[in-house]
């Protein structure tokens, strides 16, 4: 587990289970890293949308969301809904990740998110990274599954506009989406940002953290 305030960020690993739950989920988190340290890797692996409009829209996106970031992005094409009946795809994915980087922070999906996809994935991610520090991102959805995070990244008023401005411009086959609006987007961003004395923010669940208080 990676240690409160033990060294510099230079590595992140996101994952996500389709196309465009990184950036919903992680968007203003990404940009924010991004923008601070210009360089900094992120390895994204994407479960699903291989080969098709979902992974164009993936790359523009999250080459938009890493502004001057090492990005190297990988996107599968397991079946959406599916993934518990891939689970042995998906874990080699996970395992194969973690072989080509070290990071120093992992973003991925909850594991008590409702959908069975977001799920499994998080489910798999502490069989990879044993030793790393996880954040559960949370995405919005008729499930109602939306908990109590521990741990949140404030955004600023220009970042959290400019995360909605992207999710619209690079997901346009998902604008169809009932829930897939600026309200949406920006209204839990907002609830999220009064939780910790911010304008707008970004939260996530924390399943292990250690301190080292001591240095």
């Amino acid at each position: 587990m990676i240690r409160l305030g033990a060294g510099s960020l230079d590595r992140v690993v996101a994952v996500g289970a389709h196309c465009d739950d990184i950036a919903i989920g992680a968007g203003g988190t990404l940009l924010t890293m991004c923008r601070a340290r210009p360089g900094i890797r992120v390895d994204a692996l994407v479960l699903s949308g291989g080969g098709s409009e979902r992974e164009q829209e993936e790359r523009a996106a999250l080459t938009a969301f890493c502004p001057d970031a090492d990005l190297r992005l990988t996107v599968l094409k397991l079946p959406d809904g599916r993934m518990p009946a891939h689970w042995e795809e998906a874990k080699a994915a996970v395992e194969e990740l973690r072989e080509r980087t070290e990071p120093d922070l992992v973003l991925a999906p909850r594991t008590d998110d409702a959908h069975q996809d977001h799920r499994g994935l998080a489910r798999l991610l502490p069989t990879a990274f044993r030793d790393h520090l996880v954040l559960g991102y949370e995405i919005v959805k008729w499930d109602g599954d939306l908990g109590r995070p521990a741990a949140y990244q404030p955004l600023s008023p220009e970042t959290a506009e400019q995360k909605v401005r992207l999710l619209q411009e690079h997901y346009p086959s998902q604008r169809h989406r009932p829930w897939y609006d600026r309200e949406a987007f920006l209204g839990l961003a907002r609830i999220r940002g009064i939780e910790c004395h911010a304008r707008y923010a970004e939260a996530f669940a924390v399943t292990k953290l250690t301190l080292d208080l001591g240095e």
